[in-house]
Parts: C-alpha cells; structure tokens; sequence
C-alpha cells in the first residue's frame, strides 16, 4: 500500500530525533514517543509529501488472494 509521509529536511529529522529522545528521557517507551511525536508532525507539517510503499501490506495482499 502507498501512503503519504511528510518529506522533511535533516534538520527537521534532526529535531524529531530530539523531541523523542526527550520524551525518553521523561520516562516515555520509544514507541509512544515515536507515535506522539508522529502525530505532532502530521499535524503541524505543511511541505511536500512523499509516497511509501510498506512491505508487510504486500503480506496482507497475498493473504486476501
């Protein structure tokens, strides 16, 4: 499947390894670190997208077959 994932600059990556890393350190598990700071750019982000295509929907397709 293709989804739409904001395309962002190094030093925005930059920032959102930060942010994670903080709320890490804040005593949050990486993965809803990862899903919350996910979250704040998807809804703040005001670029350019790029296209994905995850692997494991492959899974799933073949499955449905």
């Amino acid at each position: 499947m293709f989804k739409g994932l904001p395309a962002l600059s190094h030093e925005q990556q930059q920032h959102a390894v930060e942010r994670i890393q903080m709320l890490m350190t804040q005593g949050m598990s990486s993965g809803q670190a990862i899903t919350q700071v996910a979250d704040e750019i998807r809804k703040t982000h005001n670029g350019s997208y790029i296209a994905a295509r995850f692997d494991e929907d492959d899974d799933e397709d073949e499955d449905n077959a």
